[in-house]
């Protein structure tokens, strides 16, 4: 213990008990020196100076103390005015002298003391050196004037009745007003409008004026007409006003110079005044002002940010937001950093929307504009991307940041972002709602590959419209097209709802049949109570609960929809096949023989992957009245239920054991197990065992393990799809994995070549003579230009080129304006295209948003603009799973259990069915798949007018034929489909033609000359085609390439193409027809004991792609 003690150090000299009393010695000699800091404010000036300067909120209070001063100065002098009984006689004295009551002088005194030691003080304390500077200035002189004489007359007795000219305190008062004001600004960290100070200094400068005209005017009439303070009121307003009625007049001569120098003073004043005024309004005509925070707190808004704003955005916008019923009351807020545009200053200024349309220039990255726009009270912020600059990443870093300072500014404001790239997308991932550009756009060209005319049902679905559009068209096509285009996705709780609230505690598919067959509505998916993800088509073996909410297509909502029992259906006798207004819903007739005879049983087999098989009723039931099918179940019969092995691809029984050796050796299925950006949703697809090496990518060269250069040569057993693209971009990953799907049999599986440039030889290289499909991506580097619309103009020329060299080639493009739209496929004595071109203009001017609907392009799916999603991102404001479904149904997103979007295509075999809803009753029944739309392709019906006719140039051959020369002229039909040997009898024969009709010219009527100039088109149009279809073998034969198979007479000129969205159930099946589809997902399918296989696959790609896309 004593060791312990011993070895304890004793305590430092500062601590012991002894130095706590007497003070720590050691301290003072330490070499250590204290210092102080900004001793320069501790002198007695520089505190007075922060005070009365520097301080905002003192010296807030000083100002106000000081215009306060003034005030009650004119206010003593307006008393002493007053309480003045006025003198007789005209004597010159009445100016200088005037009577004043002795507490009205001590008050006058004080006052004038106070003011004058203030104004000293603040003149020493803004002392710069200059003394004169301080003593010249206006306010320091009026000061004088006004004070020192009170001050005098405290040593001078009989100065005490002076006349001191108060009045002009006023002009002090407006002085203190202005700094007061500013001081103001910066005590509470608040800029008011410059609009709002000029306004004020504006009207204090013209008040000022009038006061000291009245009291100069009251003053200097002593000697005169002995004018009061009203009747100088009255003379000076009406002189100002320039009215001068002349019944109130000075008299003297000085009152009359007094005037003459008011009226000077007046026109130099207040013209400065309002010009100033003048400029700052055009300014704030420019910037947009403020949005009054009493409107943000007693009215709904939201705020649309974009880089730059063009008129189509923002009748996009506008068009869509407005189009739904409960957003009428909302204010749209733009905040936008550059300068109106002419076109949507013109457009804000329609009461329609200036009424409902704020737009301020500022940026979002500043918290003073967002604070104008009160970013932190608006209902949601839509950030769109500049899709129009050719540096795309810089516009999604623009973007980037808005999204970050406004979740910095108003945390619990809504986002809806728009992005660009999606391996920008990450950065954003709080925000509520992101629509990624590139994404969708590849997804709904690789699918318009698969499923024809993707792009368009997509499109249709995600814009608002009554489907009014074409009804006042003659063609019937158009009428279909349009009434179904008003066609949305809708959702409702099953409890609450009449259209669904039966179906409780029955399968899915047999609800989306009956719900269909009674209402007209397509039952596609619903989301449990508990669960946030969305279930396309879950399949027969789901059953329906109370609490789910179900999303259905429908031309109108449920709540905004009327019902009409099938007894008042027959009194008003109303039986058409299509709906006549939003709010009246078709009750279709029965399908008959349902349960009248004999039925076949359910198809239990395994689905194809392919498509569904549409199987003819059995040989005993042939003669019967009509084939039945079999009814959808209430409940699903698991036990009959065969359960799809997707890993065992059941689309390939037929093939050989060979090819199925080859082909299983070749592909296998699972995640990829890299990922091209971060936040890519893994998708199960077809995969290669082994990697292929990048110079085997190359398709025009050859490597050391094989030796081919061509696509011909590649032997490839299905047709290409060729992509034509500018750069190689990360895109491409949401283009290839849809026709990579697990769900595609393998022998469906096309070459994909990507092509990144695209001279004809390269072309023809990469097989473009016999491709499925090309799809022509937008370039970027041509996206800016100088004129808005003309950054499609090198696409849409060399898709043309395309179209005249290939005319049979199915050609897909993407374009940044859908007013370019009307350019594809473009002929210009195209009667029938110019046609639709007035009826486009026409749907137009009715305010269609869908006026571009009719152009047979887009209705065939062969062109969209990506821009036409906007309307995605605007929707999912009101509806918040758009964007969900829309993924979903584009396979960018996969849900265990959700179902995907294919298609099948009725054949002969199928037409049994006849009517829409057999054939949603026969796949229901069989293989759970609901049917969604149609893609009906029929031959292009043209008007009667004359002006429309066209025949072709074998026609009008045939028809001469039959009437001189019978068969003599038969073989000269196929000369142009033969080799091009034939080419130049055929241009022998056209001018022997056109002498015979120039000299049977006279004889003609109106209505055949007509013809005969048609039919000389048509020859000169297929001549050309011929010298193109030279020239295109000529190449091929130059670089080794066989011309078989080129067929350049062949193309689409005699069909249109468009879709039909849930068609009525009594709409009429026909050959060739595609039916779009939602079919469950296979892999829900697979019992207990047989996901080992696909999990043992599944989670080891998986967790791979998983880890890499980690931060």
């Amino acid at each position: 213990m004593v060791d312990l003690e011993s070895e304890v150090p004793p305590l430092p000299p500062r601590y012991r008990f002894r130095d706590l009393l007497l003070g720590d010695q050691g301290w003072q000699n330490d070499d250590r020196v204290q210092v102080e800091f900004y001793m320069n404010e501790n002198t007695f000036k520089e505190r007075l100076k922060l005070f009365f300067i520097k301080n905002q909120r003192s010296s807030l209070r000083i100002r106000l103390f000081n215009f306060s001063l003034k005030l009650l100065s004119c206010l003593l002098y307006i008393i002493r005015v007053l309480l003045e009984n006025p003198s007789q006689g005209n004597e010159w004295s009445h100016i200088f002298w005037v009577n004043r009551s002795l507490p009205l002088w001590g008050l006058q005194v004080s006052v004038a003391l106070i003011s004058l030691f203030e104004t000293i003080l603040l003149g020493y304390l803004s002392y710069k050196g200059n003394i004169w500077e301080q003593i010249l200035r206006i306010p320091f002189i009026l000061e004088i004037i006004n004070a020192v004489p009170f001050i005098i007359s405290i040593f001078w007795p009989s100065l005490r009745n002076l006349f001191v000219p108060v009045f002009l305190n006023c002009w002090l008062a407006k002085h203190a007003l202005e700094n007061m004001i500013n001081d103001l600004h910066r005590a509470i960290q608040r800029t008011q409008s410059a609009m709002f100070n000029q306004v004020l200094i504006l009207i204090s400068t013209l008040l000022c004026l009038i006061f000291t005209c009245i009291c100069g005017i009251q003053h200097l009439e002593r000697i005169g007409k002995k004018l009061n303070l009203f009747d100088s009121l009255y003379f000076c307003i009406v002189t100002f006003s320039t009215v001068g009625f002349g019944d109130v007049t000075p008299e003297t001569w000085s009152s009359k110079l007094f005037v003459v120098a008011m009226i000077c003073v007046a026109l130099v004043v207040l013209p400065i005044q309002f010009e100033q005024l003048a400029y700052l309004w055009m300014e704030r005509q420019k910037s947009g002002g403020n949005y009054s925070r009493h409107r943000a707190q007693t009215e709904k808004h939201v705020v649309l940010c974009v880089s730059s704003l063009k008129i189509d955005l923002l009748m996009d916008f506008l068009n869509e937001f407005y189009a739904h019923p409960r957003l009428q009351d909302y204010y749209v807020v733009i905040l936008c950093p550059t300068e109106m545009d002419v076109q949507v200053r013109r457009v804000l200024q329609i009461p329609m929307w200036s009424q409902r349309v704020i737009y301020l220039q500022g940026s979002a990255l500043k918290d003073q504009d967002l604070l104008r726009a009160k970013m932190d009270d608006a209902e949601a912020c839509f950030i769109l991307s500049s899709r129009c600059e050719v540096d795309r990443t810089s516009s999604d870093h623009q973007t980037i940041l808005r999204a970050w300072a406004v979740k910095d500014f108003a945390p619990n404001c809504p986002l809806y972002v728009q992005i660009l790239k999606p391996e920008n997308k990450f950065h954003i991932k709080f925000a509520d709602h992101v629509v990624c550009e590139e994404e969708f756009k590849y997804a709904m060209l690789a699918l318009n590959c698969i499923c024809p005319a993707t792009s368009t049902l997509i499109t249709l679905l995600v814009h608002t419209s009554r489907g009014q559009e074409g009804q006042q068209s003659p063609e019937q096509w158009q009428k279909m097209y349009g009434r179904c285009s008003g066609n949305e996705v809708y959702h409702i709780v099953l409890e609450e709802s009449t259209f669904f609230a039966e179906y409780e505690g029955k399968s899915f598919t047999y609800a989306s049949f009956h719900a269909h067959k009674k209402f007209g509505v397509c039952l596609i998916g619903i989301r449990r109570e508990d669960n946030k993800n969305i279930l396309l088509n879950p399949g027969p073996r789901y059953t329906m609960n109370s609490t789910d909410i179900c999303f259905y297509i429908n031309i109108t909502k449920e709540e905004n929809s009327a019902f009409k029992n099938q007894d008042q259906q027959r009194k008003n006798n109303v039986s058409k096949s299509f709906y006549h207004g939003p709010s009246r819903l078709p009750v279709h007739s029965i399908i008959a023989s349902m349960g009248t005879v004999a039925i076949d049983l359910q198809d239990t087999s395994c689905r194809s992957a392919s498509g569904p098989t549409l199987s003819l009723p059995t040989e005993g039931s042939k003669d019967l009245r009509r084939p039945s099918i079999a009814p959808v179940l209430e409940v699903a019969d698991t036990s009959s239920i065969q359960t799809c092995d997707l890993l065992s691809d059941q689309s390939e029984d037929e093939t050989t054991p060979d090819e199925e050796m080859s082909s299983n050796l070749e592909y296998a299925k699972g995640y990829p197990p890299y990922s091209p950006y971060i936040g890519s949703s893994p998708t199960f697809c077809h995969l290669l065992h082994e990697k292929v090496p990048f110079c085997c990518l190359r398709l025009d060269k050859s490597c050391q393990h094989n030796y081919y250069e061509d696509a011909k040569a590649y032997g490839f057993k299905n047709k290409l799809i060729i992509v034509a693209a500018e750069t190689a971009g990360n895109g491409l990953y949401n283009f290839i994995v849809p026709l990579r799907a697990y769900y595609r049999p393998k022998k469906e599986l096309n070459p994909i070549v990507l092509l990144l440039d695209n001279p004809l030889d390269d072309l023809l290289r990469c097989g473009v003579t016999f491709a499925a499909n090309m799809v022509v991506v937008d370039k970027e580097s041509t996206m800016s230009a100088e004129e808005d619309y003309m950054a499609d103009a090198k696409t849409i020329v060399n898709v043309q080129t395309l179209f005249r060299l290939f005319s049979s080639l199915s050609i897909i493009t993407e374009l940044t304006h859908p007013a370019n739209m009307r350019f594809m496929q473009f002929r210009a004595k195209d009667c029938y295209s110019l046609a639709l071109s007035k009826l486009e203009k026409k749907e137009r001017e009715r305010g269609s948003n869908l006026a571009f609907m009719f152009r047979l392009p887009f209705a065939a799916g062969r062109v969209f603009s990506i821009s036409m999603l906007d309307t995605l991102l605007y929707q999912s404001f009101v509806k918040d799973y758009m964007i969900s479904i829309t993924r979903l149904l584009l396979g960018l997103d996969t849900t265990p259990g959700s179902g995907f979007l294919c298609s099948m295509k009725i054949t002969e075999d199928d037409l049994w069915i006849r009517t829409y809803a057999r054939l949603y009753q026969k796949l229901c029944s069989s293989t759970g798949d609901v049917p969604i739309g149609i893609y009906r392709t029929e031959s292009q019906k043209l008007a009667t007018s004359e002006s429309q006719i066209s025949i072709s140039v074998e026609d009008w051959e045939d028809t001469k034929d039959s009437k001189e020369q019978g068969h003599h002229r038969s073989n000269h039909r196929n000369s142009t489909s033969s080799d091009q040997s034939d080419h130049p009898l055929l241009r022998r024969k056209s001018m022997q033609w056109a002498r015979r009709l120039s000299r049977k010219g006279p004889k003609h009527s109106g209505k055949t000359a007509e013809k005969i100039t048609q039919q000389r088109l048509n020859l000169y149009r297929r001549s050309e085609r011929q010298e193109l279809a030279e020239l295109v073998k000529n190449r091929m034969k130059h670089l080794g390439l066989s011309t078989v198979g080129y067929d350049e007479m062949n193309d689409h000129q005699s069909t249109l193409s468009y879709i039909l969205i849930n068609p009525s159930p009594d709409t009429r099946l026909e050959l060739n027809d595609v039916v779009y589809l939602i079919r469950p997902d296979p892999l829900a399918y697979l019992p207990n004991g047989e996901p080992s296989r696909k999990n043992s696959i599944c989670n080891t790609t998986g967790q791979d792609a998983r880890e890499e896309t980690q931060l």
